[in-house]
């Protein structure tokens, strides 16, 4: 019982790893990981996706 409880939480673990890693790289590369659809109607609240359109368009 406790060999099948140690690899349920070390599955989770990856899991959470692996989705973790994903919001970081989104978030790096501009695009909006918060789930508002690919940042077209999230009004503003997608703060890396609208802040690096606005330094972009401030450094040309």
């Amino acid at each position: 019982m406790v060999m099948g409880t140690i690899v349920v939480l070390a599955v989770l673990l990856v899991i959470v790893y692996f989705a973790a890693r994903s919001v970081i790289r989104d978030k790096k590369n501009g695009k909006c990981s918060g789930g508002c659809a690919g940042c077209s109607g999230c009004a503003g609240s997608c703060s890396s996706e609208h802040t690096t359109s606005i330094n972009q368009t401030k450094k040309k």
